[in-house]
């Protein structure tokens, strides 16, 4: 009861803050300036909505000299709403594509990878579990969620939580480890979940995923671990293939996926089918999710 009466307050608290906040008048941005690197690019908004995409090359006290399609301006700092760097990777075939906004997880599963500090994504699994994870440093995240089934009174809805800890993380290499507990509801509360480890080999834009963990329930840990095995394939800018399978201890058919990936700069959008091997009734079952980065 205290625990529902925790996460509703949670809910309350959020709603008010955000109301509060977008009733606030916009101010000037305040954040850091930065002249990217060669292969990045910036999009700048101005107080009137005015967007530009480009570069800044100088920096002053009250300035910054902006070269865009329309070319190179200076613009008074009070003037600017808002400012971020978009990074761009060069592909296998040479093309610069910008990075890969969805690269720290499959479908389901998680990659090695990790989000970077203040990096942050809201996610949506088949529009009715929603959920959130953001870097508290880019070794740290701390992700969670909840159902939202309609009819549903809140404390018969699942909870779920998500740390994770990147243990190596570098170019070709990506290890982590974490959590997913889930509060089941039901008369008698239990607390369930796996306790993971992860590698991604490869880069960003093609890699294989292998992971191991061990289910538990209330405390009671599994005797074998459950498998997933996964891949990445970014065909072209804004697309991937991707393909999420698992292995259950005591099962014999394994369960797998495959599906495409569509994205932009910030958000991406699964559409996948999932199926058993060997089940006696073939079966294709649709698989849909959203993520926008922040």
């Amino acid at each position: 009861m205290k625990f529902n009466l925790f996460v509703t307050g949670l809910i309350f608290i959020a709603l008010f803050f955000t109301n509060t906040l977008i009733a606030q008048k916009q101010l000037p941005y305040s954040g850091e300036y930065t002249i990217p690197d060669s292969n990045d690019v910036q999009i700048l908004e101005m107080m009137d909505g005015v967007k530009l995409r480009g570069k800044i090359t100088s920096i002053s006290q009250d300035k910054i000299v902006f070269v865009s399609s329309l070319g190179t301006l200076t613009i008074e700092k009070s003037k600017i709403k808002s400012l971020r760097t978009i990074e761009y990777t060069k592909s296998t075939r040479g093309d610069l594509w910008f990075r890969n906004p969805n690269r720290t997880r499959l479908f389901f599963a998680p990659t090695g990878r990790m989000l970077g500090a203040e990096e942050g994504y809201f996610s949506d699994y088949y529009v009715f579990f929603p959920g959130i994870a953001f870097g508290l440093t880019s070794h740290f995240t701390l992700g969670g969620g909840m159902s939202l089934i309609p009819g549903v009174g809140i404390d018969r809805q699942i909870f779920y939580f998500t740390p994770k800890v990147g243990l190596i993380q570098s170019e070709k290499m990506n290890l982590a480890a974490g959590l997913l507990v889930i509060k089941i509801p039901g008369d008698d509360e239990e607390v369930a979940g796996i306790a993971y480890a992860v590698n991604t080999w490869g880069g960003e834009d093609a890699n294989f995923t292998f992971g191991a963990g061990y289910g538990f329930v209330d405390g009671d840990l599994a005797d074998k671990p459950m498998l997933v095995l996964g891949f990445e394939n970014r065909t072209s800018e804004r697309i991937s293939l991707v393909s999420e399978n698992w292995i259950f201890p005591g099962v014999d058919e394994p369960l797998i996926s495959f599906g495409m990936r569509f994205f932009g700069e910030k958000m991406s959008v699964d559409l996948a089918m999932w199926s058993i091997v060997g089940a006696e009734d073939f079966f294709l079952a649709p698989y849909v999710d959203f993520v926008y980065n922040f």
